[in-house]
């Protein structure tokens, strides 16, 4: 982390220098000099995406106490508040901010995700003036924000949207044949997504923009969220044998069934499959059978040189089998929205609408390099912008990590893009 122990008393000033905004850092007040400052997070500590909030739970911890150790924003401490969403969705969701506010008075809420919302948390957050930064990974947030940026001006997407999914494995594919790593069997591509969101943004993007690239939409299937019994979809896969074949459904264990039930009478097929794979239930339940399986995330700890102490740190703290991937984007965020606060002079209260639109405004501006790559607000949505399907340029955009199963005993490997990558693409072994 290069010394970010010490990055708020020195990294302010230097930041706000090199955007402007150095005359609006003002002293903190005798009287709030060690006044903590609560912070809330409102994360599913239950239901199906315990583990998730676990992790997201953790890089607050660890940010919090980085930042404490630091001397907290103009030296006041910060002070968590978490409320479980449970099984998340948009009642539970809200109701567990609007509590954040009231009974702690938290200036800023700092989520992970919180699945089937329809991004009502953005109303909460402001409908209070304080500053809400979420990693729902959703193009509806982009369109709601852009429904009205006046209201919305204090709500963040830590990454970019799953738009970019679709149409970075597109990007990715081209590379993979234009530098002769792979050839494909045909250039048809069979598209699975769920009934969620999440999945059909995703596959809708792939399948619109596929005939720019060449390729042709073999299937198109919909399948039920949850789902694990893939003979139908598969059938029809054997009968049509496309060179790709792009899963968007994300839950882990579906995923880990696929990839049992397609090796047996596997076809000649590039296997990308969205999300599950990052997480250690997808090798664990699919064994040898995921060996080969490709996979990407937008949004992540880069395992560089940059976050090697955040990795050590958190896995010193939260034990070996603790996800620093999940955990490093709650983490970055609070950095990022602490560093704004002590540029604009200070964290506000609720309903401080002003003082909340000078850290948004910093927040804007801030070009921040944290242990998932460069955050830097694309202003079309407040979220982050992709390397390098938007931005050619790596200092301004987070990367689109792509990853391989290359050891089902192992964690998956960095393949793409390349100035980040580790490893090198591997023929799937059902097609060798």
């Amino acid at each position: 982390m290069d010394n970010r122990r010490g990055l708020l008393k020195r990294s302010a000033g230097v930041g706000a220098a090199s955007i402007g905004l150095l005359a609006g850092i003002n002293k903190a007040s005798a009287a709030d000099a060690g006044k903590p400052i609560p912070v809330g997070s409102a994360l599913p500590l239950s239901g199906i995406a315990a583990a998730d909030g676990v992790e997201y739970r953790n890089g607050l911890t660890l940010a919090a106490e980085e930042i404490n150790a630091a001397g907290g924003i103009l030296g006041r401490p910060i002070q968590l508040h978490i409320e479980d969403t449970g099984n998340m969705g948009p009642v539970l969701t809200t109701q567990a901010m609007q509590r954040l506010i009231d009974r702690y008075n938290v200036p800023a809420i700092i989520n992970g995700y919180n699945d089937a919302t329809n991004m009502a948390e953005m109303d909460t957050a402001a409908d209070a003036d304080i500053i809400f930064s979420h990693y729902n990974t959703l193009l509806s947030a982009n369109t709601k924000f852009n429904s009205n940026p006046k209201k919305y001006y204090g709500c963040f997407q830590g990454c970019p949207p799953e738009y970019y999914y679709g149409v970075g494995l597109l990007v990715y594919l081209k590379t993979l044949m234009d530098e002769k790593r792979w050839t494909p069997a045909n250039r048809k591509i069979a598209i699975i997504p769920s009934s969620v969101e999440y999945a059909i943004v995703i596959a809708n993007a792939i399948r619109d923009k596929a005939k720019d690239f060449g390729w042709e939409v073999s299937l198109f299937e919909t399948v039920p969220f949850p789902n694990n019994q893939w003979g139908p979809t598969l059938a029809k896969i054997r009968q049509d044998t496309p060179g790709v074949i792009a899963v968007t459904h994300p839950l882990p264990q579906d995923l880990a069934q696929f990839a049992l039930q397609f090796t047996p009478q596997p076809t000649n097929s590039l296997l990308y499959m969205q999300y599950g794979p990052s997480l250690p239930a997808f090798r664990q339940i699919g064994g040898k059978a995921t060996t080969g399986v490709i996979y990407s995330t937008l949004i992540g700890c880069v395992p560089d040189e940059f976050s090697e102490q955040f990795r050590h740190d958190y896995t010193q703290k939260f034990g070996p089998n603790s996800t620093y991937l999940t955990g490093s984007q709650t983490y970055d965020a609070l950095w990022k929205w602490a560093l704004s606060a002590a540029i604009a002079g200070g964290p506000g209260e609720p309903y401080q609408k002003a003082q909340a639109q000078k850290i948004a405004q910093v927040m804007r501006q801030l070009v921040y390099r944290g242990t998932s790559g460069t955050s830097r607000v694309d202003p079309d949505g407040q979220s982050a912008y992709c390397y390098p399907t938007q931005t050619p340029d790596p200092s301004l955009g987070m990367p689109h990590q792509f990853l391989q199963v290359q050891d089902a005993t192992k964690t998956p490997a960095l393949i793409a893009p390349d100035l980040y990558a580790q490893a090198k693409f591997v023929t799937p072994p059902w097609m060798s």
